[in-house]
Parts: structure tokens; C-alpha cells; sequence
């Protein structure tokens, strides 16, 4: 690592980093201990058992051997203090936000919410998680929105929020933890329809919104009370919450703008004779666009759709190829 004293020559290894770094079928010949050990030949057996070859284990007091003890152990404490470090510095972090926000423990997991909408199309939502500051991906989730009949973002929130707590509250794995704080993209109105499906759910999770200055920036975190909480005063707290907006925007406008896609592919392939919503669906999960689909072989097409369909499908694509274009007027 940059930084790092480096690492010992091939053929020794401090005793305390071998598992960690090489794993018990692939140690060196020699590995050397800062301390003797009592059960020092039974442990040689094991080691030279598992490695198929004799490794011997040395003690050493003095010389080019005992310097290396040295530095394996003066690594081994600046990685325990650059972790240590680190989480300290993460811990203060949400103990900050937690007294702006009045809270009485800092908020280990953070959940944010944002919708994203192509005028009264493709509404969608997303959820971003954050743990002790870092987000946690494999907890993102993605809601397309049901039975909107035009955009809303309130009603569109408190959709997604209730689908979420609904199942939680079903024993739903995937939605199993609950938040410490629940971010959501808006203002106080917003935050309100979050308190809302909350206490619908009779859960008591706090609730703030994420508010934007005019240039989209973060600007300040607002209560469902109306209440601005200024955050720019700390730097820390004020970058997370921006980290965190921008990551829950970016989620949403990325799904948003996969509907989308999704969407238009359907529409070419709705204009062929025999396909249908399934054969549509079957297509695309196959070939994964379009373009793919119309640059595939007919025997291609018929592994996945029946002849007829498959036929058809070919047949489109290639007459939509030797169409000639219409002159501009």
C-alpha cells in the first residue's frame, strides 16, 4: 500500500500476518516468530502437512530476521490505527448529525428516498441505504410506481414508503432492517407524508427532507415541522448528506431511464404481427435490446419464440431494412 514500509522478502513471513495474507496452502519455508510457543513442533507438523514440504518456524533475537519482526509488527499496528482512525472519525461523524437533528443515537443506518419521473411516465423510486456512513449497496432497492394515473411526487412517496413498511411488517428478508433515520428527497411536505405512512405502520423512525439550493445543491435538512436545519456548518455532516442526495438521485435516474428504454424497444416490437406482451418480454430477456434482436439469425429468433413469431420478427426487420428512405421535402 502507498505509504506502507515494504513487505518482507519471499521465504519469510512474520507468524501473525501468514494466515491473513497467504492462507495455511501457500506459506513460505520459513516464518518467523516474535516470541517462542509451546507448541511449537506440533504446529511445524501441521504447516508442513498442509503445505506438502517442511516449513520450520525461528524465534530470532537478533539480525536481518529480528528487523523484519520489527516491521511486520509496526505494520500491524499502523493498519490497527488507520482502521481505528477511520471508524472513529465515521462515529463522530453521525454523533454530529445526530445532536443536529436532536436525536438521541447516531443513526446507524440511513435510508433515503427520491422519485424520478419522464413527465406522467416511467415513475419510479429509489432507496439507497447508508451504514455507519458508507453505502450498502446490496440493500439498494428500485419501485416502479403503480396505478399513477399523472406525476406526483407526494402521493408517488407515499406509495414507496408504505410498499417498503408493508414489507417489513410481512417478515420480507429483503426489507428486514429498519432505518435509525429516514432521508427523503423534498421538503417538509415530503417529511410529512413519511410521518404519515409511519405512524400508519405504528413504526417511530425520524424523519427529515433533503432540501436543494438553485442550483440543485444540498443546501439544509428540513423536519416535517417546517424547522431548516443548517448542516454547512459542519463539513463532515454537509458532505454526507450531499454523498447521500446525490447517490439516491443518481439511483432513481438511473432505473428511470432504463423504463424508458425498456419501454421504446416495446414499442418497435408491438408494430410486429405476433408479439404479444410475452413474446416481447421473452425477446428482450434473451437479447437484452433491440438492436440485438434485429441483428439476430432466424434459427436465433426460433430458439426462443415460435416459428411463426420468429418469422415475423426476421421478416420485419429485414423490410424495415430494404424500406428506402423518403426524400426531404
Amino acid at each position: 500500500d502507498e505509504g506502507r514500509d515494504p513487505q518482507p522478502p519471499d521465504g519469510h513471513l512474520a507468524f501473525p500476518r501468514c494466515f491473513h495474507r497467504r492462507g495455511r496452502g501457500n506459506l513460505p519455508k520459513q516464518i518467523l516468530l516474535p516470541c517462542e510457543i509451546e507448541d511449537e513442533v506440533p504446529v511445524t507438523r501441521m504447516l508442513s502437512e498442509a503445505c506438502g514440504r517442511r516449513v520450520t518456524l525461528l524465534t530470532p533475537q537478533r539480525g536481518a530476521k529480528m528487523d523484519l519482526i520489527r516491521l511486520a509488527n509496526k505494520n500491524a499496528v499502523e493498519e490497527v490505527e488507520r482502521a481505528t482512525s477511520h471508524e472513529e472519525r465515521q462515529s463522530k461523524l453521525l454523533e454530529a448529525l445526530a445532536r443536529m437533528l436532536a436525536m438521541e443515537e447516531a443513526p446507524r443506518r440511513i435510508e433515503a428516498y427520491d422519485i424520478s419521473n419522464t413527465g406522467h411516465t416511467d415513475i419510479v423510486a429509489s432507496m439507497t441505504v447508508f451504514v455507519n456512513a458508507k453505502p450498502l449497496k446490496r440493500d439498494y432497492r428500485h419501485f416502479k410506481l403503480k396505478d399513477m394515473a399523472h406525476a406526483d411526487d407526494y402521493a408517488s412517496m407515499e406509495q414507496v414508503l408504505k410498499r417498503r413498511f408493508r414489507r417489513y411488517l410481512d417478515g420480507d428478508e429483503k426489507f428486514g432492517d429498519l432505518p435509525d433515520l429516514l432521508l427523503i428527497d423534498g421538503g417538509e411536505t415530503h417529511a410529512r407524508v413519511a410521518v404519515r405512512v409511519l405512524a400508519e405502520a405504528a413504526l417511530d423512525i425520524p424523519v427529515f427532507g433533503m432540501v436543494k439550493d438553485d442550483r440543485h445543491r444540498t443546501r439544509a435538512l428540513i423536519s416535517p415541522e417546517g424547522e431548516e436545519i443548517g448542516i454547512q456548518k459542519n463539513q463532515g455532516v454537509f458532505s454526507l448528506v450531499g454523498r447521500i442526495q446525490e447517490e439516491t438521485h443518481r439511483f432513481a435516474i438511473e432505473f428511470n431511464r432504463l423504463q424508458r428504454t425498456k419501454r421504446i424497444q416495446g414499442s418497435v416490437l408491438d408494430q410486429i404481427v405476433g408479439v404479444g406482451k410475452k413474446r416481447r418480454a421473452d425477446l428482450l430477456k434473451e437479447f437484452k435490446s433491440v438492436k440485438k434482436i434485429k441483428a439476430a439469425s432466424l434459427s436465433e429468433l426460433e430458439s426462443v419464440v415460435p416459428k411463426n413469431t420468429a418469422q415475423a420478427v426476421y421478416e420485419f426487420f429485414r423490410q424495415e431494412e430494404n424500406t428506402p428512405a423518403q426524400p426531404e421535402p
